[in-house]
């Protein structure tokens, strides 16, 4: 998440991407283009090690794009053939033609994607709005879900941390544009350093390189007339779906997932409150927790290599299970997929003592 953002800016057309710095795609990695109904997603992968490895999927969060998962990817491609998304509006994807930036228009572009690719079921791996978009994903379609893998995940918090109050008030009509006439000259390096300090634990830990490409991806996102309303509009969306109850519910939906979960939080994220760790973890009925003290809102970034670790072990330990019990509850889901049909960017690096692995009960 950002507290950054400009003022709110329609697409002037569905697709229409303006003549732009390209994004930047790191040695080894891939990016290219698909379209699916309703929308066309960007999509960074890597080459796994060898051929055959299960499919992964890597989902951004608020504000950020899939090069926020390149670092977890290169520690990763030995056991998982993984692929990145760009969420509509974000990264080098263009908006969705219907400009729903809701957690279920999300949601609905990421099983658009997996059901048109054929990869599922896949590792699915979520960050901040990612990670509730995950969730949801995982609910109405467990056939699709191998996995799920939330590092600080946006559900709803009762208490608010005070440092997450600017984001929010983001999805507040007029907010957008009084901060965009408060920040008019705030430069790119500005910017990125004031994102870096609110989703880092530790800022210090973003190297000089990540830094600098940092830069360069805020200044091309400043080139885009509508990333800034995507992310306004995604932040409406996740308020949005704080608020609403019955089988739509986020908890409710986090209590629905079958597939094994490991939960990822930050002692330092001042965006998504270290105390929701216990609770997610007795929501999701089959699930492992992660918890990193010095880290904040984006660990895959700051310590891909202990996450790594915590994804390597969800694997072993779950290498015998069967998708059986996903099985028996696809038809439920899909009922209930049907009637929503009708819903950190920043840089990188390893965890010092403290890190604490759990297991929850199923």
């Amino acid at each position: 998440m950002s507290s950054t953002e400009l003022p709110a800016v329609s697409a002037s057309a569905p697709h229409a991407l303006p003549k732009v710095t390209p994004v930047r795609v790191a040695e080894g990695e891939r990016l290219r283009s698909v379209g699916l109904p309703g929308c066309t997603v960007a999509v960074r992968s890597r080459p796994p090690a060898r051929a055959g490895l299960p499919p992964a999927l890597y989902v951004h969060g608020l504000g950020g794009c899939s090069q926020n998962w390149s670092a977890l990817m290169r520690e990763l491609d030995d056991i998982v053939d993984g692929e990145a998304l760009d969420l509509p509006g974000f990264g080098d994807s263009p908006p969705p033609d219907d400009g729903d930036y809701s957690v279920g228009g999300h949601a609905r572009a990421v099983i658009r994607y997996l059901d048109a690719a054929g990869r599922g079921p896949v590792h699915l791996l979520g960050n901040s709005l990612g990670g509730t978009v995950a969730t949801r994903v995982a609910a109405l379609r467990p056939d699709l879900v191998r996995t799920l893998t939330l590092v600080s995940p946006a559900l709803p918090e009762l208490r608010v941390q005070r440092s997450a109050v600017p984001t929010a008030l983001m999805a507040l009509p007029g907010v957008s544009g009084f901060f965009a006439r408060l920040t008019r000259g705030w430069s790119a390096e500005e910017r990125v350093r004031g994102v870096t300090a609110l989703c880092y634990g530790d800022p210090a830990r973003v190297t000089p390189e990540g830094f600098r490409d940092a830069v360069e991806e805020m200044e091309r996102r400043l080139q885009l007339p509508y990333f800034w309303d995507a992310v306004t509009r995604s932040t409406r969306g996740i308020v949005d779906a704080y608020t609403v109850g019955g089988q739509q519910g986020l908890w409710r939906q986090a209590e629905r997932v079958l597939a094994p979960t490991l939960l990822v939080y930050g002692g330092r994220d001042q965006l998504v409150g270290f105390r929701m760790a216990g609770k997610a973890s007795k929501a999701f009925r089959d699930s492992r927790l992660l918890t990193l003290p010095e880290a904040g809102h984006v660990a895959m970034m700051e310590y891909p290599q202990e996450v790594a670790r915590a994804f390597r072990a969800l694997l072993a330990d779950t290498a015998d299970t069967t998708d059986t019990a996903r099985m028996a509850d696809t038809t439920d889901a899909d009922e209930e997929d049907a009637d929503s049909r009708g819903e950190g960017f920043v840089s990188e690096t390893d965890a010092g003592d403290g890190n604490a692995v759990e297991s929850a009960g199923s």
